[in-house]
């Protein structure tokens, strides 16, 4: 493969197989890699920690001794979120408390990701503890979009959604509480997807049957989501709510007749402030569906009560994980953590029993919805990326948001849902600012809303327009 091509960074599918037939060596292509982060990163701040001597002595390796048994990810190089625990290299959660933490064990899927044949590069930037769809600390400072360096990512995964649209690394993973696989993917113009609590099992983790909280895969096209999901899925013991089925499964085709799916269409979700621009752009992409023999209808599913219970439990996690520890870690903590954390401290035993009841009523609103539905349609960010100076979003469409957490009710309201939902590119604003598709589908249906978003993709193109910093 000419280098000439490794310039416009193809597919992770496209590359595993041209490694596979031996027509691209993986030292070869982790080279081009750790050139484009030197020539790329200064200006967007993606990558916050590199490993780039112990990447190229596992890349030699490889080429000498090739894969190891069946690596369907074999000599892909992968930056992995700050949040995760990778062996030997820093993991900082995006604060100073943890500025200097190296850890001596890996996340479970980063353990999957190695025995997978991935090669870990090192780390994308991501807000302090995760807390935020805007992208900055104190450790490392803001990650800026790609498409307009003025303007934030998103987030949390925001240094991950930057370095695929800029082609810094084949694959990326990121974690998804309230939107932030989602989010930060709409922003960059790449795929994000939140798959089922349980797909891609969390180990070590303080509460291992949570389900609020999930990992993911975010990659340039559903394809290569699929691909890396099929590394990051399956069952583990220690986990009480993973799912039985192997990850191979993501490695079936994803192109599919998608004629006569009965889709939804729901702007607001029935309760949330959508940027007019935004919606224009969606309304402008829908007709895809109907091109490829949907029936598109305007319809809501009853969320009544998941702004509530999102709170309230996002709050109880943010207490459970950080309450012992508060007082010495306050000064330390920037404001919306603490707020998060004070929110918590402050709940009673009815308020989160009361939130866990309500979630459970969602849930079964939510199946009710899906026996007339196949799929929900709805935006994956309320507006479109905004100023890197500001912090949060505090108005939309004339309308005031009291809290940091109220732009991204459309994402959190589905996290509550417990339903799997990706964001793939829907076209750009008039300034060329990148906006998502948020596709939901049934839970535990991980695999048909991949295929869905691969259809409205192959039908729309939006995802292989790139930022102007490349």
């Amino acid at each position: 493969m000419p280098s000439l091509e490794l310039d416009s960074y193809p597919a992770a599918t496209t590359l595993r197989d041209a490694i596979a037939r031996r027509e691209l060596g993986v030292e070869e292509l982790l080279r081009a890699t750790l050139a484009r982060i030197d020539a790329l990163n200064p200006k967007v701040n993606a990558i916050v920690t590199l490993d780039a001597q112990a990447a190229l002595a596992t890349a030699r390796h490889m080429d000498k001794h090739g894969p190891q048994g069946e690596q369907v990810l074999f000599g892909l190089p992968i930056a992995v979120k700050d949040l995760a625990l990778t062996r030997g290299i820093r993991t900082t959660f995006g604060s100073p408390l943890f500025a200097d933490f190296v850890p001596h064990e890996d996340d479970l899927f980063v353990s999957r990701l190695r025995a997978a044949g991935a090669i870990i590069l090192g780390k994308t930037n991501t807000p302090e503890f995760g807390a935020g769809s805007q992208t900055f600390n104190r450790v490392f400072g803001a990650t800026r979009n790609p498409y307009d360096l003025s303007r934030t990512c998103g987030g949390s995964s925001g240094g991950a959604a930057v370095a695929l649209a800029t082609g810094m690394t084949a694959l990326a993973d990121g974690s998804d509480l309230g939107g932030s696989l989602r989010n930060p993917a709409a922003f960059c113009n790449v795929v994000g997807m939140r798959p089922s609590p349980g797909r891609v099992p969390s180990w070590p983790r303080l509460m291992s049957s949570e389900a609020l909280a999930v990992q993911g895969p975010m990659a340039r096209n559903t394809g290569d989501c699929a691909l890396l999901l099929s590394a990051m899925a399956g069952p583990d013991a220690r986990v009480p709510i993973a799912l039985t089925e192997p990850g191979a499964r993501f490695r079936t085709p994803l192109a599919r007749d998608l004629n006569g799916l009965r889709l939804a269409w729901s702007p607001t979700l029935g309760q949330f402030e959508v940027d007019h621009e935004v919606l224009a752009v969606l309304e402008r992409a829908l007709p895809a569906f109907g091109a490829l023999g949907c029936v598109l209808d305007s319809a809501s599913p009853d969320l009544t009560d998941a702004d509530e219970v999102f709170r309230v439990l996002r709050a109880w996690q943010f207490a459970a994980r950080f309450g012992p520890d508060f007082e010495r870690m306050r000064p330390q903590l920037k404001d919306t953590v603490v707020w998060n954390i004070e929110q918590g401290l402050a709940l009673s035993l009815d308020d989160v029993t009361q939130a866990e009841i309500k979630r459970s009523q969602i849930i079964a609103r939510m199946a009710a919805f899906f026996e007339r539905y196949d799929f929900l349609l709805c935006p994956t960010t309320q507006v479109p990326p905004f100023p890197i100076e500001q912090e949060w979003v505090k108005n939309i469409n004339g309308r005031d948001l009291p809290t940091y957490l109220d732009w991204m009710g459309v994402c959190y309201a589905i996290t509550v849902t417990g339903c799997p939902a990706i964001s793939v590119p829907a076209g750009f604003t008039a300034s060329g600012l990148p906006v998502g598709l948020q596709v939901i589908g049934r839970r535990w249906a991980d695999l048909d809303v991949l295929q869905l978003a691969c259809g409205f993709e192959s039908a729309t193109r939006h995802g292989e327009r790139r930022p102007m910093v490349v």
